[in-house]
């Protein structure tokens, strides 16, 4: 592997890169790096494929905008775009986790042309709400949903960069499988769910006596470097744009998901705590009729590709094979 900065038509980009052949992109999610897919990037190459994991706008060594309204999905979107561009490659397949997911299920819905499948980890392709994100999840006056913890901008960030280090591994920890079942209501601490008013996110979440078996010392270094050096603000404003997504995304009313599809989830994963979830996803081929493959992953939680990277990497190219 090689990490190298490349030159595209929307931002520069830090890449970690390896292999040659058809191109496989690996978006991230939040609070990650391109170091996220450190073992598929490896896997994928020695199976004969190009596999790029970029660090994503805002995060790690790629440029981040100061405009808040730069982080739609639209862009995002746009810098997967260029990102195969500045590769020289007409297609990739386009696999992601997390906020990663959400990318990866946009691209293929509005680039057919240029993503030719797609696989995601943790968050299905749902349908659009009929009222904006901010409006659906719940606030009382003690608590409120984290994704509304997060619009304000400074918030979260201050509470977060006081410590990365401490900060990532209380939320790599609590979202992992590591942190045991979960179901709606049962008490496990959960970073993505009800968030205190005065003591923040980080309070109520364990302080893990052990690092996560997964996430070695040198790796979790990495993660608190980069995010010690690019701070919270651009991952965060992925969140402050949720309306915004909502309100342009009524162009692509009733579009579907027509290419090849991959999902997976661990079945520990903090996301299928949210009432519905399992619903939702069920209901997925209505919105993505070709579905090959939905799987749950016994004992992973939330960052599958880091959490059981050979249960991964293997059913990415076994995917990718059949395509």
């Amino acid at each position: 592997m090689q990490s190298r900065m490349i030159e595209t038509a929307t931002l520069k980009m830090r890449i970690l890169e390896a292999g040659e052949g058809p191109l496989v992109l690996l978006c991230h999610g939040f609070p990650e790096t391109s170091h996220a897919w450190r073992h598929q990037v490896s896997a994928l190459a020695a199976a004969g494929f190009h596999a790029v994991a970029p660090d994503m706008r805002g995060y790690g060594g790629t440029e981040s905008p100061e405009d808040t309204g730069a982080y739609t999905v639209f862009d995002l979107v746009a810098d997967m775009v260029a990102l195969t561009d500045a590769l020289g490659a007409e297609q990739a397949v386009i696999a992601g986790n997390d906020w990663g997911a959400t990318v990866a299920w946009q691209a293929s819905l509005m680039r057919p042309d240029r993503f030719r499948a797609v696989a995601a980890l943790g968050v299905p392709m749902m349908g659009q709400p009929p009222v904006p994100p901010t409006k659906i999840f719940p606030a009382t006056p003690d608590q409120l949903f984290y994704l509304l913890y997060f619009q304000e901008p400074g918030v979260a960030e201050a509470e977060f960069e006081r410590d990365p280090a401490r900060t990532l591994g209380k939320i790599y920890h609590a979202a992992s499988g590591e942190a045991g079942p979960r179901l709606a209501g049962d008490g496990t601490p959960n970073p993505f769910g009800m968030v205190s008013r005065a003591a923040g996110l980080l309070a109520d979440l364990p302080e893990a006596e052990n690092r996560p078996a997964w996430l070695p010392q040198a790796d979790l270094d990495m993660f608190a470097e980069a995010f010690t050096a690019a701070g919270f603000r651009g991952g965060l404003n992925y969140y402050r744009n949720l309306d915004r997504n909502w309100e342009l995304q009524k162009a692509l009313a009733g579009l579907k998901v027509q290419v090849p599809a991959l999902f997976m989830a661990g079945e520990r994963d903090t996301g299928l705590a949210i009432p519905g979830m399992r619903d939702i996803i069920a209901a997925m081929p209505q919105l993505v009729p070709n579905l090959r493959r939905s799987e749950f992953v016994p004992d992973a939680g939330h960052w599958l590709p880091q959490e059981r990277p050979e249960t991964v990497s293997e059913a990415l190219i076994g995917f990718i094979g059949s395509l």
